[in-house]
């Protein structure tokens, strides 16, 4: 499992950790930090980018699992702490995971990417 260590957009910034590594069948956590605190405390998604294919929506809202997205991933937090936590890790879940924020300034509308 892997992640990007840092980017910015906007004046906002990201900071995930690196490799993250875990046994099949035991747990991964992956954290994300944003340097302000997302829009209405949880406007914060997970992404899972396994090679050759295109990113694939986890969770919204912080917690919220997207639809057909297996019980094993959980994501929790608010403000500017975030976690995705991989339960029974499985050899399918090999993948880059992003975190993307959402951040309303001077009524503009601000994504992460």
């Amino acid at each position: 499992l892997s992640s990007p260590a840092n980017y910015t957009t906007h004046k906002y910034e990201l900071t995930q950790p690196g490799a993250v590594r875990s046994a099949v069948g035991n747990s991964a956590t992956i954290s994300c930090r944003t340097s302000q605190n997302v829009y209405s405390s949880n406007y914060l998604a997970w992404y899972q980018q396994r090679d050759g294919e295109t990113p694939k929506l986890l969770i919204y809202y912080a917690s919220s699992r997207a639809s057909g997205i297996p019980g094993r991933f959980t994501g929790s937090g608010s403000n500017s702490d975030f976690t995705l936590t991989i339960s029974g890790v499985q050899a399918e879940d090999a993948a880059v995971y992003y975190c993307q924020s959402f951040h309303v300034i001077n009524s503009q509308y601000v994504f992460t990417q």
